[in-house]
C-alpha cells in the first residue's frame, strides 16, 4: 500500500510541476509564453490552470500525509530507540566494577 502511495505521490509531483510550468508567467520567470488566444481567452485558461493546480496540490499534500501516517504505524510496532540500545548493551560483555 505504501509503495502505491509513493508512486501516486511521484506522479502527482510530476503533474504539478508540468501544470505550474504551463501557467502564464506574470513575472517573466518560467512561463512558456505560448499564446493560447486561438482556443479560449487567456483569463479562462488561467482560471482553469489555477484551479487544476490547486486540486493537484491538495491531492499531493493529502497523499504525502497518508504516506507519513502509514509509515508511522509501521514504526509504532517496533521498540523505541532507547529500548533497542539497552537490549544491545545487555548482550555485550560487562566491564567489571572497580572496588
Amino acid at each position: 500500500m505504501e509503495n502505491l502511495l509513493i508512486l501516486v505521490n511521484i506522479i502527482l509531483a510530476v503533474i504539478l510541476i508540468i501544470v505550474i510550468l504551463l501557467q502564464r508567467s506574470e513575472g517573466g520567470a518560467l512561463g512558456l509564453g505560448v499564446s493560447q488566444d486561438n482556443f479560449t481567452s487567456a483569463r479562462s485558461v488561467g482560471t482553469f490552470l489555477t484551479k487544476f493546480t490547486s486540486i493537484i496540490a491538495a491531492l499531493f499534500i493529502i497523499c504525502s500525509i497518508a504516506i507519513v501516517a502509514i509509515s508511522r504505524d509501521e514504526f509504532r510496532e517496533t521498540q523505541s530507540v532507547l529500548e533497542k540500545e539497552e537490549e544491545q548493551n545487555s548482550n555485550l560483555p560487562q566491564i567489571p566494577q572497580s572496588k
